[in-house]
């Protein structure tokens, strides 16, 4: 990778703080920005540069990698006042590893030329270690640009196909997880209803055949009923079954299995648990008439 090649990166949550640690020690000095300041005062002291609006920190990169929680903050961030395209087209590629809409990934498409999205499948851990999968939508020649960066905080790139299908691949990738996880809550709430110990369900869940990695990752939560410090936060998981059903009815699929996780992520949103982890939807399986949610 060229030591001249600068990078940018836009919104330091779970996976962008990673990303921006994974650089660092890998001998690139991001330019960062995070709408709020502690995160990017962290990465200071590592030696980032912090750049006091998106634009700024966008304006002399060549690769501007953005990573924000859902499409109002990402909107805010790309094409506010002060946001990456404030200024006009970026000379540098656009990679949104943000889950928008097709639509606003339209509408930034329109704003300037070089856009990748990118469907990161990970966690924090595998942010900060380089070992993230990445599924990229885009063109061939943006994809090359942008690909030295991609590298090195992903252990797979995957070109899956034209602009919007990184994101899309994403998009259903979370919408598995929390079926998956959904599932799993209820199987517990039904043992636990007639009887059964609740770690020795999960625990049975775990080493089956049934199981899927995820489910496995998330039982330890389950079994603890351990919901704060979020891997990945519910409101998001709401937010992207949303956007699956949103997809679905523009095609006009019916999907009956979202449609219903969609329901109760949206109920557990309501209780006041959107920001514990996802896995905090078993507290609205176990009592979905409202015994026993938080005030």
């Amino acid at each position: 990778m060229s030591g001249t090649t600068t990078v940018a990166v836009v919104g330091l949550g779970v996976m962008g703080g990673g990303i921006a640690r994974r650089l660092l020690g890998q001998g690139i000095t991001p330019t960062v920005w995070n709408r709020s300041p502690e995160p990017a005062e962290a990465l200071a002291e590592l030696g980032a540069n912090v750049a006091p609006t998106p634009a700024l920190a966008a304006r002399h990169a060549d690769v501007v990698l953005v990573s924000l929680a859902d499409g109002a903050a990402t909107e805010q961030a790309l094409l506010g006042p002060d946001g990456v395209l404030a200024d006009g087209p970026l000379d540098g590629v656009l990679a949104s590893a943000s889950t928008i809409s097709p639509g606003l990934l339209s509408v930034l498409r329109e704003r300037t030329p070089q856009v990748l999205d990118l469907g990161l499948l990970g966690n924090g851990d595998h942010a900060k270690n380089g070992e993230l999968r990445v599924y990229v939508g885009g063109t061939d020649k943006d994809l090359a640009r942008a690909q030295p960066v991609l590298n090195l905080i992903a252990k797979q790139v995957v070109h899956i196909g034209g602009p919007g299908d990184g994101m899309r691949l994403k998009l259903l990738m979370n919408t598995l997880m929390g079926i998956q996880v959904q599932a799993m809550a209820e199987a517990t709430a039904l043992g636990e209803s007639v009887g059964l110990d609740r770690r020795a369900v999960l625990d049975a869940i775990t080493v089956s055949g049934f199981a899927t990695p995820v489910m496995g990752f998330k039982a330890r939560r389950l079994a603890a009923e351990r919901y704060e410090d979020p891997d990945f936060r519910l409101r998001l998981m709401a937010k992207d079954l949303g956007l699956a059903v949103a997809e679905a009815d523009r095609t006009g699929l019916s999907l009956p299995l979202v449609q219903t996780a969609l329901a109760t992520h949206e109920e557990s949103v309501r209780r006041g648990d959107g920001d514990l982890d996802c896995a905090a939807v078993s507290r609205t399986v176990a009592a979905p008439h409202g015994k026993g949610a938080r005030p």
